[in-house]
C-alpha cells in the first residue's frame, strides 16, 4: 500500500517523530494563541475602559468558572473522542472512526443545550457563590447574558476541531480558529467603544466570532477534503461509542471541572481575605498563565494523534519517541516562560490594566503563582500520555490529585494558617510540584515500562 507524505493527511508512521509532532503542533499553537484572543482581547479592552475598567475586569473574572464548565463539556464529548478516533484510524477501522465522529457531534449538541439552560437559570446565585460583590456582579451578569447565547457555537468549534487535525489537516484547524479570532479582534473595539456596549459588546463580539469558527469546522468535516467525513447516518448514538468517548473524555472533563472548582474556590477565598482587588488580580494572573500555557497545550494537541496513531499501529518505539520529545520540549519551554514572568512581571500586567494599585500589588502574586511552573510540563507529559494511549483511569486520577486533592484544600487552608491572600497564589506552585512529579513518574514506571516490554517481545518474535 502506498504511503502518504509526511505533510499528507493519512500517515503518522513514517519520518522523524519529533518533526511530525512539530508539524502537527505549530498550527495548533498558533490556532490556540489566536483562540485565546477570544477572551484575552476582551479582557485587554475591558481593562482599559477607564475608571470602570478594573471592576469590569473583576466581573469578567467571575465568569471564568462558567466558561470553563462549558469548555469541560466540549472536552468531554469532543476531545474525548479524538484519541479513540485516532486509535481506530491507525488500526484501519474507518467505519468505527466515522461513528466516533458522528456520535461526538450529537453529544456536543445535546450537552450545549443542557448547559445553556442550566447557566441561564442559575447564573445569579452561582455568581455570588463564586465571589461576586454587588459591584462586580453587574458586569458579570451583563457579559453572561450575551455570551451564553453562543454556547453551541463555542462547543462545536472547540470540540470538533481536533478531528480536523487528527486527519492530518492541522493547518485548516488553525485557520478555523484564526478566522474567528480575527473577527473578534475587529468587532471588539467597535462594540465596546464605538457603540458603547461595554462588557455586553465584548460578549457579542465573542459569540459572532465563535459562530464563524463553528461554520468553518462543520464545512470541512462535512466536505470532500475530509478523509473521514461527518455524516448524518453516523450521528445516531450508540451505547458502545458513547461509552468509549465518555471514558476518554472523562479525563478532559475532570481537568476542566476541577479547574472550574479551583477558580470558584480561589475567587471566593480572595473575596473573603482581600476583596475585589485580589479577585481582579487573579483574573489577570490567570490570563497571563493562559498565554504561557499555549505552546504546551499546542504541543500536546499535536502529539496526541501521532502517539495514538502509532499505538494503534503497534509501533511502540515511535510512541516512546513522542513521549520523550513532549517531556524535553515542555520542560525547556516552561523554564523559559518562568524566567520571562519572574524578571518582567510589570510588562505582563500592563497589557491588561491601567490601575497602578492593582499592578503594584499583583506583581508579587504573579511571581508566587508561577514559582514551579516547569513542573506543569511533567504533569501534562504524563497525563497526555495516559490519555493518548486510552488509559483514562490514570489520566482522571492525576487530574483529581493536582487540583481537587491538593489545590482546593491548600487554597482554603493556607490563608487560614497565616499566609493570607498569598496562600491562595501559593497553592498553585505547590500542586504543580507534587502533582507534576507524581503524574510523570507513574507514567514512566507503568505505561513506558509496558511499552518497553511489549517492544522487546515483538523484536524477539521478529528474530
Amino acid at each position: 500500500m502506498k504511503k502518504h507524505s509526511l505533510l499528507g493527511k493519512n500517515d503518522f508512521s513514517e519520518g522523524k517523530v519529533s518533526k511530525i509532532i512539530l508539524i502537527q503542533s505549530a498550527p495548533l499553537i498558533l490556532a490556540q494563541l489566536v483562540h485565546l484572543l477570544y477572551n484575552v482581547v476582551d479582557r485587554i479592552y475591558i481593562g482599559h475602559m477607564g475608571a470602570d475598567g478594573s471592576m469590569a475586569l473583576t466581573g469578567i473574572g467571575l465568569t471564568f468558572p462558567i466558561v470553563t464548565l462549558i469548555m469541560g463539556f466540549a472536552a468531554l464529548f469532543g476531545n474525548g473522542g479524538v484519541p479513540l478516533f485516532s486509535i481506530e484510524r491507525g488500526a484501519g477501522n474507518r467505519e468505527k472512526s466515522a461513528r466516533v465522529l458522528g456520535n461526538s457531534f450529537t453529544l456536543i449538541v445535546l450537552s450545549s443545550l443542557f448547559v445553556t439552560v442550566l447557566c441561564y437559570v442559575f447564573r445569579k446565585p452561582v455568581l455570588y457563590a463564586f465571589g461576586a460583590s454587588d459591584d462586580s456582579y453587574v458586569y458579570a451578569r451583563d457579559y453572561l447574558n450575551v455570551y451564553l447565547a453562543g454556547t453551541a457555537f463555542s462547543m462545536l468549534a472547540t470540540g470538533l476541531n481536533g478531528y480536523i487535525s487528527a486527519q492530518g489537516f492541522p493547518q485548516f484547524g488553525m485557520m478555523t480558529t484564526v478566522a474567528g479570532a480575527l473577527t473578534n479582534i475587529i468587532l471588539d473595539p467597535v462594540f465596546i467603544f464605538v457603540l458603547g456596549l461595554g462588557v455586553s459588546g465584548a460578549a457579542a463580539a465573542t459569540v459572532i466570532s465563535q459562530a464563524v469558527s463553528c461554520a468553518l469546522v462543520l464545512h470541512f468535516l462535512t466536505g470532500k477534503r475530509a478523509e473521514i467525513p461527518l455524516t448524518a447516518r453516523n450521528m445516531t448514538l450508540r451505547k458502545d461509542i458513547v461509552a468509549g468517548i465518555a471514558k476518554l473524555g472523562a479525563s478532559n472533563f475532570v481537568m476542566q471541572g476541577t479547574t472550574c472548582l479551583v477558580q470558584i474556590t480561589c475567587n471566593a477565598t480572595l473575596q473573603t481575605y482581600g476583596g475585589d482587588l485580589f479577585v481582579g488580580i487573579m483574573t489577570v494572573v490567570n490570563s497571563i498563565r493562559e498565554i504561557f500555557m499555549l505552546p504546551v497545550n499546542g504541543l500536546i494537541g499535536g502529539a496526541q494523534p501521532v502517539i495514538s496513531f502509532n499505538y494503534g499501529a503497534k509501533n511502540y518505539t515511535r510512541v516512546k519517541q513522542g513521549i520523550n520529545f513532549n517531556t524535553l520540549f515542555g520542560a525547556a519551554y516552561t523554564t523559559a516562560a518562568w524566567a520571562l514572568v519572574y524578571f518582567l512581571p510589570a510588562l505582563w500586567f500592563n497589557i491588561f490594566l491601567e490601575d497602578k494599585q492593582m499592578i503594584e500589588t499583583g506583581i508579587e502574586m504573579l511571581r508566587i503563582y508561577f514559582f514551579g511552573f516547569v513542573f506543569m510540563s511533567f504533569q501534562f507529559a504524563g497525563q497526555s500520555t495516559f490519555l493518548a494511549l486510552g488509559d483514562a483511569k490514570h489520566a482522571i486520577f492525576f487530574s483529581l490529585l493536582r487540583k481537587l486533592i491538593i489545590v482546593v484544600p491548600l487554597t482554603i487552608l493556607l490563608p487560614m494558617w497565616g499566609f493570607g491572600v498569598r496562600g491562595v497564589f501559593l497553592a498553585e506552585p505547590v500542586s504543580n510540584i507534587i502533582g507534576g512529579l507524581a503524574s510523570y513518574l507513574t507514567m514512566r514506571f507503568t505505561v513506558y515500562r509496558r511499552l518497553n516490554d511489549t517492544g522487546e517481545k515483538q523484536n524477539e518474535k521478529q528474530t
